[in-house]
Order: structure tokens, then C-alpha cells, then sequence
């Protein structure tokens, strides 16, 4: 027996289909990722938190679920909402079906909408808060409710996603990374290099990819201070991902400016955006954001243009950029920055994901170059 759920928008619009997943009712900022693949890791990224995210793809879970596409210990997002919800998996590597996935960590979710209409809405109008539910199907009610929604502006989610305690990292890529290997070192009987990752809402196949250049990494808190990190004596400091507005997660900019001169860093996604605000620049709200494993990025240093994976709803604002800062990448669809680099300092960052999985792995690369810059200090 299927049960009907709505999905009501800040801007008076209402959604009417089937829920899926688990019953009950959400609020969030209604995104959209245009992936064809990797509904399991888009999940189980913490940077999704108070998101309700959209799949543009029409047909999602045909591939099933399974323990080793995940990139947290348990999805963050609010809620999700596909067109078409796949009841059958078929993969020799399913170990479930997404519907009982998204049943057994309570995610709300709801299919058979038409997700096109309100992909263009969102594109058109912007983000916009929302409310996902099952249990309360009265449009005025649910209307009031997403207009009442919070929304991601001046929130910080970094401490609801961060992890209780430091950890070492032990797990290697994926088997499967070998087919697409781009960068990778084999550093042999080299001198493992110790990374320090500052976790905000980290994706594992980060510590992955830092291990397979021959890191040996220590993950911490975001919240960890600037003393008690050097204290591990790191070769670098990484910046993970994470969801929400970077501005008021002031302690970790706060941090991070001060290991500017102490240590090589590289960032991703929320940490390129907290080093460039630690620098002296300003962020911004996209309109939409940028969701999706299609983003053209052009590298302005070499001209070349990789297919990167990209989540974030904020950006760096370029006329705020001070002196100490460069552009190295830029995103073709918009012209935003997609990239930096200090001038002065060790320090680089990229507004994407060069790690993803499932993929593409244009970006991978920079895992290598971070590698080499820990090098050359180091001798």
C-alpha cells in the first residue's frame, strides 16, 4: 500500500507523490544534484546537512546499496526526492535495496513528482526552504511551515556533522580506483608524510586518496585548536569538506589562520572556502549551488579543463580576494572561482571534490601535488 507525501516551498508551490523511505516530516533548503550515478555517496556526504536533496536523474536505486559506497557512518541529509525509485536492484555488488537504505536510517523521502518542474523552479527562483512530509498533507499548513524553515544562511551545521574524537585512518581506495588511476604515487619505501585532516563533515575516499600517495593520517575535530594540532607534529594540515555557510564557523577560521605559517594545507569545498575567509576574503550564497559529478572546471594554469564532482551552496567572492591570493581554477558553467593558491605559503585549495566516488577522477591529481609540496618542505 502506497502512502502519498507532499513537499510544500517557501514560494507557495506543492508537490504531490508517494513517500518513500521512512514516514514523518522534514524541513530543509531544497537542492538539486544533476549525478546519474552515486545516489548512495551523495547520502552519506555530511556536506548535505539541512538539505533536502532532488536527483535530476528520473531513475535512481537500479544498482542497489552496499556497505563500501558509503562516505560517513550514516547519511546527514534531511530528506530525498527522486522521479522514479528502482523497487528491483541489480548489481553483483547490491547488498540492499535504497528504499529499505533509506528506511533503516529514517530518512523521509518521496518519489513520482515531476522533478524537472521543480529543478526549474529552483534554478529560476533560487534555493529555496522546504518541507518534506508524509504525515501532514494540508498544502496551507505545510506552505507555512517551509516559509518558517531556517534555511542555511549564518547557521553552523560543522558541529552537528564533525566527529566525537581524533582517529587514524587505516582504510585504502577502493579496488575498483585502479580502473581510473590518474596521479597516484607509489611512494614505495619513501617516508609516509603525516597529515593532519580538520574534519568539518570529511568524505572517507578523502583519507583514502591522502593514504594512497603515502600520508599516514590522523583525523581531528574541526574544532581542535591550532596548538594542540602542531602538537602532532603534521607534514600538513588538511581542510575537508562540510555542509552549510562557512562564515559563522569562525573558530575553525580562526585556526586555520593561524597555521598559515607553520605547515602546508590543502582544502576542499567548505575547508577552500574557510581559507580563503581566513585570508581576508569574503564568501557568498550561490543562487543555486553547484551539485553534481558534471562541473567543467578549467585549471588556469595549465588550460586543461576536468569533469570535477562538486557540492557546496557558497562560493568565494573574487573582488574580496587580498593580494596574498591567486586563482588557479575557475568554473566554466558560471565563471566562480573553483580555485586558489597562497603566493607565498604552501597552501592551495579547490572548490570541488577531486576524490569523488563514483566519480569523475579528472581531479585526482592534486592529492600528488599536495604530496610534493610536503616533500619539498620536508627537505
Amino acid at each position: 500500500m502506497t502512502r502519498q507525501a507532499k513537499l510544500a516551498l517557501e514560494d507557495g508551490s506543492v508537490f504531490t507523490g508517494i513517500s518513500i523511505g521512512a514516514t514523518g516530516e522534514v524541513d530543509g533548503e531544497v537542492c538539486f544534484n544533476t549525478s546519474m550515478t552515486g545516489y548512495q555517496e551523495i547520502l552519506t556526504d555530511p556536506s548535505y546537512r539541512g538539505q533536502i536533496v532532488t536527483m535530476t536523474y528520473p531513475e535512481i536505486g537500479n544498482y542497489g546499496v552496499n556497505d563500501d559506497d558509503t562516505e560517513s557512518e550514516k547519511p546527514h541529509l534531511a530528506g530525498f526526492i527522486v522521479r522514479q525509485l528502482t523497487r528491483l536492484e541489480s548489481n553483483f555488488r547490491a547488498e540492499g535495496d535504497l528504499n529499505s537504505y533509506l528506511q533503516q536510517h529514517n530518512i523521509v523521502g518521496l518519489a513520482e513528482i515531476d522533478t524537472r518542474s521543480l529543478v526549474r523552479r529552483i534554478r529560476n527562483g533560487g534555493a529555496m526552504t522546504g518541507v518534506l512530509s508524509s504525515v501532514d498533507l494540508d498544502d496551507e499548513s505545510l506552505i507555512s511551515k517551509a516559509r518558517s524553515s531556517p534555511g542555511l544562511v549564518g547557521r553552523d551545521l560543522v558541529c552537528e556533522v564533525i566527529p566525537d574524537k581524533p582517529r587514524e585512518w587505516n582504510e585504502e581506495l577502493s579496488p575498483w580506483n585502479d580502473l581510473t588511476r590518474n596521479g597516484s604515487v607509489d611512494t614505495g619505501d619513501a617516508e609516509k608524510r603525516h597529515v593532519v585532516a580538520l574534519d568539518f563533515g570529511m568524505k572517507w575516499n578523502i583519507a583514502r586518496h591522502l593514504q594512497d600517495v603515502g600520508c599516514r593520517v590522523t583525523i581531528v575535530p574541526g574544532t581542535v585548536k591550532s596548538a594542540d594540532i602542531l602538537a602532532c607534529q603534521p607534514d600538513g594540515v588538511f581542510l575537508s569538506n562540510g555542509p552549510g555557510d562557512p562564515e559563522p564557523v569562525d573558530y575553525a577560521i580562526k585556526t586555520i589562520r593561524e597555521l598559515l605559517q607553520e605547515v602546508p594545507i590543502f582544502g576542499i569545498c567548505l575547508g577552500h572556502q574557510l581559507l580563503a575567509l581566513a585570508c581576508g576574503a569574503e564568501t557568498f550564497k550561490l543562487k543555486f549551488g553547484h551539485r553534481g559529478a558534471n562541473q567543467p572546471v578549467q585549471n588556469l594554469e595549465t588550460g586543461s579543463v576536468e569533469i570535477t564532482a562538486q557540492n557546496h551552496g557558497f562560493a568565494v567572492k573574487e573582488d574580496t580576494l587580498p593580494e596574498t591570493l591567486r586563482i588557479t581554477h575557475r568554473n566554466l558553467n558560471d565563471n566562480t572561482i573553483a580555485g586558489l593558491a597562497h603566493r607565498d605559503l604552501p597552501v592551495f585549495s579547490v572548490q570541488y571534490h577531486p576524490e569523488a566516488s563514483a566519480g569523475p577522477h579528472d581531479s585526482n591529481y592534486l592529492f600528488k601535488e599536495f604530496r610534493s609540496l610536503m616533500d619539498r618542505q620536508v627537505s
